[in-house]
Protein backbone atom coordinates (compact mmCIF):
# COMPACT_ATOMS: atom_id res chain seq x y z
CA UNK A 1 0.00 0.00 0.00
CA UNK A 2 2.71 2.43 0.67
CA UNK A 3 4.06 1.45 -2.59
CA UNK A 4 1.51 2.13 -4.50
CA UNK A 5 0.72 5.44 -2.17
CA UNK A 6 4.59 6.62 -2.74
CA UNK A 7 3.93 5.88 -6.63
CA UNK A 8 0.63 7.90 -7.09
CA UNK A 9 2.41 10.52 -5.31
CA UNK A 10 5.48 10.47 -7.86
CA UNK A 11 2.92 10.98 -10.60
CA UNK A 12 1.31 13.47 -9.37
CA UNK A 13 4.28 15.14 -8.48
CA UNK A 14 5.34 14.88 -11.99
CA UNK A 15 1.97 16.42 -13.01
CA UNK A 16 2.05 19.47 -11.45
CA UNK A 17 5.73 20.19 -12.42
CA UNK A 18 4.47 19.86 -16.36
CA UNK A 19 1.41 21.88 -15.65
CA UNK A 20 3.42 24.63 -13.82
CA UNK A 21 5.95 24.42 -16.29
CA UNK A 22 3.49 24.36 -19.56
CA UNK A 23 1.94 27.84 -17.68
CA UNK A 24 5.19 29.76 -17.73
CA UNK A 25 5.98 28.26 -21.33
CA UNK A 26 2.99 29.32 -22.25
CA UNK A 27 2.37 32.94 -20.25
CA UNK A 28 6.60 33.34 -21.66
CA UNK A 29 4.97 33.14 -25.34
CA UNK A 30 1.95 35.51 -24.67
CA UNK A 31 3.38 38.25 -23.29
CA UNK A 32 5.45 38.90 -26.04
CA UNK A 33 2.38 38.45 -28.24
CA UNK A 34 0.58 40.81 -26.56
CA UNK A 35 3.53 43.25 -26.70
CA UNK A 36 4.23 42.70 -30.67
CA UNK A 37 0.29 43.25 -31.21
CA UNK A 38 0.23 46.26 -29.36
CA UNK A 39 3.40 48.05 -30.64
CA UNK A 40 4.25 46.52 -34.48
CA UNK A 41 0.80 45.80 -35.50
CA UNK A 42 -0.82 48.57 -33.96
CA UNK A 43 -3.46 46.68 -33.02
CA UNK A 44 -4.03 46.07 -29.31
CA UNK A 45 -5.16 42.18 -28.41
CA UNK A 46 -7.50 42.25 -25.15
CA UNK A 47 -6.82 38.62 -24.33
CA UNK A 48 -3.04 38.63 -23.50
CA UNK A 49 -3.13 40.03 -20.26
CA UNK A 50 -5.79 38.10 -18.32
CA UNK A 51 -4.25 34.82 -19.74
CA UNK A 52 -1.21 35.58 -18.76
CA UNK A 53 -2.37 36.16 -14.86
CA UNK A 54 -4.96 33.07 -14.78
CA UNK A 55 -1.77 31.19 -15.90
CA UNK A 56 0.59 32.05 -13.09
CA UNK A 57 -2.55 31.72 -10.82
CA UNK A 58 -1.92 27.70 -12.30
CA UNK A 59 1.26 28.31 -11.85
CA UNK A 60 1.37 29.65 -8.08
CA UNK A 61 -1.09 27.50 -7.10
CA UNK A 62 -0.34 24.01 -8.30
CA UNK A 63 4.07 25.12 -8.42
CA UNK A 64 3.53 25.37 -4.51
CA UNK A 65 2.20 21.88 -4.10
CA UNK A 66 4.95 20.66 -6.24
CA UNK A 67 7.45 23.13 -4.25
CA UNK A 68 6.22 21.65 -1.21
CA UNK A 69 6.87 18.52 -1.74
CA UNK A 70 10.11 18.56 -2.72
CA UNK A 71 10.81 20.62 0.20
CA UNK A 72 11.93 23.59 -1.80
CA UNK A 73 9.59 26.30 0.11
CA UNK A 74 11.54 28.51 1.99
CA UNK A 75 11.95 28.18 5.83
CA UNK A 76 13.29 29.68 8.31
CA UNK A 77 15.13 27.50 10.52
CA UNK A 78 17.44 29.41 13.06
CA UNK A 79 15.38 28.40 15.89
CA UNK A 80 14.71 25.26 15.26
CA UNK A 81 18.09 23.94 14.57
CA UNK A 82 19.23 24.98 17.73
CA UNK A 83 16.36 22.95 19.73
CA UNK A 84 16.64 19.79 21.24
CA UNK A 85 15.95 16.53 19.06
CA UNK A 86 12.33 15.73 20.55
CA UNK A 87 11.06 19.67 20.40
CA UNK A 88 12.26 19.94 17.03
CA UNK A 89 10.53 16.65 16.29
CA UNK A 90 7.16 18.69 17.82
CA UNK A 91 7.75 21.38 16.26
CA UNK A 92 8.04 19.45 12.68
CA UNK A 93 4.98 18.31 13.59
CA UNK A 94 2.62 21.17 14.88
CA UNK A 95 4.55 22.93 11.39
CA UNK A 96 2.61 19.97 9.31
CA UNK A 97 -0.78 20.33 11.44
CA UNK A 98 -0.94 23.96 10.60
CA UNK A 99 -0.06 23.11 6.79
CA UNK A 100 -3.16 21.07 7.12
CA UNK A 101 -5.30 23.67 8.18
CA UNK A 102 -3.97 25.85 5.77
CA UNK A 103 -4.54 23.37 2.89
CA UNK A 104 -8.28 23.21 4.68
CA UNK A 105 -8.62 26.49 4.48
CA UNK A 106 -7.89 26.87 1.06
CA UNK A 107 -9.85 24.29 -0.33
CA UNK A 108 -12.80 25.12 1.37
CA UNK A 109 -12.93 28.94 0.83
CA UNK A 110 -11.40 28.82 -2.38
CA UNK A 111 -14.16 26.27 -3.40
CA UNK A 112 -16.87 28.47 -1.83
CA UNK A 113 -14.89 31.60 -3.85
CA UNK A 114 -15.88 29.30 -7.31
CA UNK A 115 -19.31 28.71 -6.03
CA UNK A 116 -20.11 32.29 -5.58
CA UNK A 117 -18.28 33.66 -8.27
CA UNK A 118 -19.56 30.70 -11.12
CA UNK A 119 -22.01 32.69 -12.78
CA UNK A 120 -20.26 35.86 -13.07
CA UNK A 121 -18.03 35.86 -16.90
CA UNK A 122 -14.46 37.95 -17.06
CA UNK A 123 -15.05 41.15 -19.26
CA UNK A 124 -11.75 40.59 -21.62
CA UNK A 125 -12.51 37.27 -21.99
CA UNK A 126 -16.37 36.33 -22.34
CA UNK A 127 -16.40 33.00 -22.56
CA UNK A 128 -14.66 32.55 -19.20
CA UNK A 129 -16.13 31.95 -16.12
CA UNK A 130 -14.55 34.30 -12.69
CA UNK A 131 -15.27 30.38 -10.83
CA UNK A 132 -13.01 29.16 -13.28
CA UNK A 133 -10.02 31.43 -12.41
CA UNK A 134 -10.66 30.68 -8.60
CA UNK A 135 -10.08 26.93 -9.32
CA UNK A 136 -6.40 26.96 -8.74
CA UNK A 137 -7.04 27.89 -5.03
CA UNK A 138 -8.99 24.76 -4.19
CA UNK A 139 -7.00 22.10 -6.36
CA UNK A 140 -3.23 23.82 -5.03
CA UNK A 141 -5.25 23.29 -1.58
CA UNK A 142 -6.11 19.80 -2.14
CA UNK A 143 -2.53 18.89 -3.65
CA UNK A 144 -0.72 20.60 -1.00
CA UNK A 145 -2.86 18.69 1.68
CA UNK A 146 -2.02 15.13 -0.11
CA UNK A 147 1.51 15.84 0.12
CA UNK A 148 1.61 17.35 3.26
CA UNK A 149 -0.17 14.06 4.78
CA UNK A 150 2.39 11.77 2.56
CA UNK A 151 4.96 13.51 4.61
CA UNK A 152 3.02 13.34 7.92
CA UNK A 153 2.44 9.37 7.78
CA UNK A 154 5.55 9.01 5.69
CA UNK A 155 7.87 11.64 6.14
CA UNK A 156 9.95 13.69 3.80
CA UNK A 157 10.25 12.51 0.27
CA UNK A 158 11.80 15.13 -1.45
CA UNK A 159 14.94 12.87 -2.47
CA UNK A 160 12.91 10.51 -4.03
CA UNK A 161 14.37 9.87 -7.62
CA UNK A 162 11.36 12.12 -9.17
CA UNK A 163 11.97 15.11 -7.13
CA UNK A 164 15.52 15.12 -7.29
CA UNK A 165 16.31 14.92 -11.55
CA UNK A 166 20.02 15.97 -10.59
CA UNK A 167 21.15 13.46 -8.86
CA UNK A 168 19.95 11.15 -11.90
CA UNK A 169 21.82 13.40 -13.84
CA UNK A 170 24.84 13.31 -12.12
CA UNK A 171 24.72 9.74 -11.16
CA UNK A 172 24.39 9.19 -15.04
CA UNK A 173 27.67 11.30 -15.96
CA UNK A 174 29.85 9.48 -13.76
CA UNK A 175 28.93 5.82 -15.09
Amino acid sequence: MKTFFLRLNDRLYSSCIWIAGLSILTMSLIIPWGIFARYVLGTGSSWPEPVAILLMVVFTFVGAAASYRAGAHMAVAMLTDRMPAPLRQLVGVLVQVLMIVVCLFMTWYGTKLCITTWNQFLASLPGVRVGMTYAPIPVGGVLTLIFVLEKLVLGDQSNRKVVRFDLVEESEGAA
